[in-house]
């Protein structure tokens, strides 16, 4: 049963949610988590690549910016003092081709003026760092790139807030407001002080029950992976990225060794038929509307048109291979097998304009929060970006 009333009620359970509760509790709020899932961890959360992004790719004017590299910093120390695995194996971004190294100076002029530590680095240099990659003429090293298991950092943070009296009641929808200051829920009722929107790519849709993000549509893309085969050698020591389309949010299918030793390729940005389109056809919900709204963006936006022609080819492994194969000296297909991740990217669309939402947004109405956009850097960012939610919108 959930209680009465709660200070503070957290719609969503992902990273974003629980380190905003944990922000909320530290100044002596009480706060209820509410997860529609049985357990945390389902979906974006617990599904990305575990790779904590150092301020290279955003424009020193965005949130994006202003929280990446803190909140790097702040899940590094929060792993160490919680004994929780931690690679920093840092990270190389490769050209693939000439045309590609004005882009590759322009992420070392980003990534500098977001004060990350990076450098330039030759072909010998490289293969010192990562001995199967290869460039074209150079290559950009950040040094504060790690990587982290997502799904152990969520039940840390669990265990913590549960430790110090937050309730987070899982298989708990919210469904609607039951007056200015209630929640009917899959639960039952719940009365709030506040209400933080924290609910991933369902935050448009709670957001809409406020009145927020009318201008909002959900575009989610579908990332899959592939995973080096048991007792194959393919020798990985940090991440090994291609040089992405800045025009777009996303990297690109690079080479992540995870913090068990195992080595991932991935992950793609095929557009998906729903929030929850894990498999080909499992999970969508909405399709024919995401279609019709996936055709008008072809029509309207050139680089929308661009992912949409040639990501969805991925899921033959030949593209997908191929896409790998410029990133390293020599690569063996058959070393790698489809992995069983698969991820959501819960990308917001400005509907006026038909522009794919670049920063976070974070947006305030009648006692609700909302947190919108949470794509990638978003587990990064968690901790800091909660500090600056609670700091400006909770009187903290």
């Amino acid at each position: 049963m959930l209680p009465e009333r709660t200070d503070v009620l957290v719609v969503g359970g992902g990273i974003v949610g629980l380190t905003v509760a944990r922000e909320l509790r530290a100044r002596g709020r009480e706060v209820v988590v509410l997860e529609k899932e049985a357990e945390l961890g389902r979906h974006a959360s617990g599904r990305n690549s575990g790779v904590l992004h150092a301020g290279i790719y955003y424009a020193p004017d965005t949130v994006k910016a202003r929280t990446c590299l803190a909140g790097n910093r702040l899940m590094k120390a929060y792993c160490r003092e919680r004994g929780l695995p931690l690679l920093e194996g840092g990270k190389v971004i490769v050209a693939r081709s000439e045309a590609e190294l004005p882009v590759l100076d322009e992420l070392h002029r980003r990534a500098t003026a977001n004060g990350a530590r990076v450098e330039m680095v030759d072909a010998r240099q490289l293969a010192e760092i990562e001995p199967m990659a290869r460039t074209v003429e150079r290559a950009l090293l950040s040094h504060e790139t790690a990587v982290v298991d997502p799904r152990v950092v969520l039940a840390a943070l669990r265990a913590d807030l549960e430790r110090d009296g937050v309730r987070i009641a899982t298989g708990c929808r919210f469904l609607r407001l039951a007056g200015p200051s209630a929640a009917e829920t899959t639960l039952g009722r719940i009365g709030f002080g506040r209400l933080l929107n924290a609910a991933g790519a369902r935050c448009g849709e709670v957001a809409r029950v406020f009145g927020v993000a009318g201008h909002l549509r959900l575009i989610p893309f579908k990332g899959i992976y592939r995973k080096l085969r048991p007792g194959a050698r393919f020798p990985v020591n940090g991440n090994i990225y291609p040089v992405p389309d800045i025009r777009n949010p996303f990297l690109g299918v690079h080479f992540t060794r995870s913090v068990h030793g195992d080595v991932y390729l991935g992950p793609t940005a095929i557009p998906a038929l729903g929030p929850e389109n894990y498999g080909l056809l499992r999970g969508a919900e909405g399709a024919l509307r995401i279609l019709a709204e996936d055709a008008a963006l072809f029509v309207a936006n050139p680089k929308f048109r661009q992912v949409a022609l040639t990501e969805p080819r991925k899921y033959l492994a030949h593209y997908f291979h191929r896409d790998a194969a410029l990133l390293v000296k020599t690569y063996d297909p058959g070393l790698f097998a489809r992995a069983d991740k698969v991820g959501i990217r819960p990308q917001l669309v400005d509907w006026r304009t038909k522009e794919l939402v670049m920063d976070f947004l974070v947006e305030a109405r009648d006692g609700s929060v909302h947190v919108l956009n949470p794509i990638s850097p978003a587990f990064t960012s968690s901790m800091d970006l909660a500090r600056t939610i609670v700091r400006d919108h909770f009187g903290s």
